[in-house]
């Protein structure tokens, strides 16, 4: 478990980083044996929300990618699932599993730029399952428990956690509740100074391999907004049962469960803050869980245009390179143009939310154009590697299939829309 000395320790190591040269490079294109190791143009934009500081932080962090996860990414993904705990330990000595959190628990206590710097660096992982189970670790089953939680509760959950030492899962989506989160049925009965927990969670990323959950249980009858509370579950348990690790159509390496609770009985000493707050302590998050996930697609993105510019330039038809055709190039040149006002959408979001400001609605409107567009931006780039692109054995088929869930997790598009409709007024009223 880390200390506060090793909290220090990491301080130490950031202004180390911080007084290194960096230079901004990505991952080789290929997958499997590596035909090309051409380095993708792209720099991180400085002066809109990252410094020198935040390049170098990337910089770090793609050395870890290069030597300990993408080389070993093809493996997982054939096996359908990645050694959490170990990744997770080495992510956690290097302190990029607590870079916002505070210093006495192992933190980094730097600001929420960081925090997306880090996610945009974790897009040149070669899956999108890893990434999103490292942000289930850093951005959604820890920020309540970070905020409200207890003394007692963050030595005992998040230094951990920060520290890589646990895995973590969120337990809120249900069969029949998902977008829609309120209607969750899990209940959490008092009994004494334990809750007794009955119900069933769905969707769960890392819930095959995951130390606790941050679970969202009924903890009462009251309004569906004010019957819920946060409560830090251990997995191992009795009464806990991990029912079936889903097979997915993408985020193959990144285990995903349907998990049941049969009096299950917890100290309600692990509630996190107030009891019923859970639900709004949940919808406080999903500003940064939404940011945090829209970075994650800028690099993926910007890797699937740049290997097929590489392979369409080498790949010929009719005598001439496809990148030749005026439709392939005009249509990269389209596309490139998209990913950037997506990025400039998502600085502009974070800029102002360091600041102070609710940006629900324009982290609604990113999470939605990101959505939108790196499937768009998957089905075009596939479409110009013709047969290659229906392999498994290139970057952009892959992608392809994991971008997808972008979509569909941490609120659908349609839940997205809705919430934009409010805030522009054209939402019908419930009559």
């Amino acid at each position: 478990m880390r200390t506060r000395s090793h909290g220090a320790m990491a301080c130490s190591w950031v202004r180390t980083l911080l007084g290194s040269r960096s230079s901004c490079s990505s991952a080789p294109w290929r997958l499997g044996p590596r035909l090309y190791n051409d380095k993708a143009t792209h720099q991180p934009t400085r002066g809109i929300i990252y410094t020198e500081e935040h390049c170098k932080l990337r910089e770090s962090l793609r050395k870890i990618i290069e030597k300990k996860i993408n080389p070993f990414v093809d493996k997982w993904e054939e096996a359908g699932l990645f050694p959490a705990h170990r990744i997770f330990k080495i992510l956690g000595d290097a302190g990029f599993l607590g870079v916002n959190r505070p210093k006495e628990y192992g933190g980094l206590g730097l600001d929420f730029s960081y925090n997306i710097a880090v996610a945009e660096e974790l897009g040149n992982i070669r899956c999108g399952g890893i990434p999103m189970a490292i942000g289930v670790q850093t951005d959604m089953a820890t920020p309540a428990l970070a905020r409200f939680g207890s003394e007692e509760l963050k030595r005992q959950f998040l230094q951990p956690t920060i520290a890589g030492d646990m895995v973590a899962c969120l337990g809120v989506s249900e069969v029949g509740a998902g977008s829609d989160v309120a209607n969750i049925k899990t209940k959490a009965v008092k009994d004494g100074d334990d809750y007794i927990i009955n119900g069933g969670k769905m969707w769960i990323t890392n819930g095959c391999q995951a130390d606790w959950m941050c679970l969202l249980a009924n903890t009462s009858n009251g309004p569906l907004h004010k019957s819920k509370s946060l409560i830090c579950l251990p997995m191992k348990l009795p009464g806990i049962n991990v029912t079936r690790k889903i097979d997915k159509l993408g985020m193959r390496s990144s285990d995903t469960a349907e998990v049941f609770f049969e009096d299950v009985r917890v100290p309600t000493k692990y509630l996190i803050g107030d009891e019923g707050m859970g639900f709004t302590y949940q919808m406080l998050q999903f500003q940064e869980e939404r940011l945090w996930g829209v970075a994650g697609t800028l690099a993926p993105m910007q890797n699937i245009v740049q290997e097929t510019i590489k392979y369409t330039r080498q790949r010929k038809i009719f005598d001439q390179p496809v990148l030749h055709n005026q439709t392939v190039h005009y249509r990269l040149a389209e596309l490139e143009t998209e990913i950037e006002l997506v990025r400039s959408l998502l600085y502009r979001s974070v800029a102002q939310y360091i600041q102070g400001d609710d940006v629900t609605k324009l982290a609604s409107m990113a999470k939605l154009k990101a959505g939108r567009l790196v499937r768009e931006v998957a089905d075009s780039c596939l479409q110009f590697w013709g047969g290659m692109g229906f392999t498994n054995e290139v970057l952009v088929s892959r992608l392809y299939r994991d971008m997808r869930l972008v979509s569909i997790g941490a609120g659908a598009d349609e839940v997205m829309l809705s919430i934009i409709c409010k805030y522009m007024g054209t939402f019908p009223e419930n009559k």
